[in-house]
């Protein structure tokens, strides 16, 4: 069974948190004991009998009491047909930073929007940075459909405002869907209130949407840990331990080792403690060569009649993260996976000002800011382009006298 990972935005009070709250009560997915503690936290906030579904996800103190959500909150469900990974994530500007983290890890996007208020801001910018991110699918749902009498004119009138965005982005399947997250309309089942509405309902388009997966693209291996016992009894064992990135390797399939450019073989493929013949994208494993090579964490294994870029300048989109500014000329660490190198950025080509859909020229990049910059390593660093393999085309930024992450980097 595969497993869906998607994000909710919109702006805030559309309805993200109660939402997926919905999603979860209706698909009987809240276990008994959690649903009396929600009963209770509701009667503390509102008079109202009814359950807060809103609560489900806002787990902070400071989120209940101001009625928004502040920090990404996951949720884990299933169904007979995949399972599922929730993120709900901020509406506020402010908070970008934790809606890029979000969709870094997410296949899909679900944009919220209030059917009283149509297309915002807010709206442009979350569905710009889900592009931004390489998502390609969305579902934009359009909320509160019980307040404007689940009105197909109003329907029709978002869809076609938002639909004249999509030039801009990058989607290439979006499917608009009419709902009240707080009666229940088209998020498990179809809605009489929405006769018109002739496509699938919430859950039935996550359960169905395809996922794009990483096993069809080139194969990237980087070694997260050398392993060499120092027992007797496995004097001869050398194995590289990591994540098979993206596609697949096979026993005696030959490969580059990369700083090192050598060339080798495919010996053993262990996962689970199993001898295995094939190992596949999203596949912990211990990989075992033919030679005995000098072979560092962090070093990269690819097919031997791949390609991959290997650069120490590159150019990036950069989500500022820290509330010290970018300092140009400054040393950081870039973190890529598990390859440490010290760059410095050289330059800031320019600043997406994300509201107004323009770009801007820009010496100075803040907090929750999205920029793209140069940087300069001091060894070359091995990634493929973010939009053509975004696990390894990501990285992040360290300031090495902090240690804060300060920026996460989408290699273009």
């Amino acid at each position: 069974m595969d497993t869906l990972k998607f994000i909710t935005a919109g702006n805030v009070d559309d309805g993200k948190s109660t939402l997926i709250g919905r999603l979860l009560y209706d698909s009987n997915s809240i276990h008994t004991d959690q649903l009396g503690v929600l009963e209770k936290q509701s009667k503390n906030i509102s008079k109202n009998s009814n359950i807060d579904l809103a609560l489900v996800t806002d787990g902070l103190r400071a989120e209940r009491e101001q009625g928004i959500t502040i920090d990404v909150a996951y949720k884990y469900f299933a169904t007979e047909k995949r399972k599922f990974i929730i993120a709900d994530a901020p509406g506020h500007e402010q908070y970008t930073r934790n809606m890029v983290t979000g969709v870094s890890n997410s296949d899909l996007i679900i944009i919220l929007i209030d059917a009283r208020n149509g297309v915002t801001t807010q709206t442009k910018r979350h569905a710009s940075i889900g592009s931004l991110m390489c998502l390609k699918k969305a579902i934009v749902a359009i909320n509160k459909m019980d307040i404007i009498d689940y009105s197909e004119e109003v329907f029709n009138q978002i869809k076609n405002d938002f639909e004249a965005l999509l030039p801009e982005l990058n989607y290439n399947e979006v499917h608009f869907v009419p709902i009240s997250a707080l009666a229940g309309d088209n998020i498990v089942s179809k809605s009489e209130n929405t006769s018109w509405y002739k496509g699938q309902n919430i859950l039935e388009l996550l359960e169905t949407i395809e996922i794009e997966t990483q096993e069809n693209l080139p194969a990237r291996f980087q070694v997260q840990y050398v392993i060499r016992p120092q027992e007797e009894s496995l004097h001869d064992y050398r194995g590289y331990a990591g994540l098979v990135l993206s596609g697949k390797y096979k026993v005696g399939d030959e490969i580059t080792v990369l700083p090192a450019n050598i060339t080798t073989k495919i010996l053993r493929l262990e996962r689970n403690l199993t001898d295995v013949e094939e190992v596949i994208a999203g596949d912990n494993v211990v990989i075992h060569l033919e030679n005995d090579v000098d072979i560092s964490r962090g070093d990269s294994f690819i097919l031997a009649n791949d390609e991959v870029k290997q650069n120490n300048k590159i150019t990036s989109w950069v989500c500022w993260l820290d509330s010290q500014n970018l300092q140009l000329g400054k040393p950081y660490i870039l973190q890529h996976r598990f390859k440490s190198v010290r760059v410095k950025i050289k330059a800031i080509n320019q600043r997406w000002d994300v509201n107004n859909w323009e770009f801007i020229t820009t010496d100075q990049i803040g907090l929750n800011d999205i920029a793209q910059i140069e940087i300069q390593s001091n060894q070359p660093l091995i990634y493929d382009v973010f939009t053509e393999n975004n696990k390894t085309g990501n990285a992040i930024l360290v300031d090495e006298t902090t240690h804060n992450t300060v920026g996460a980097l989408m290699i273009l």
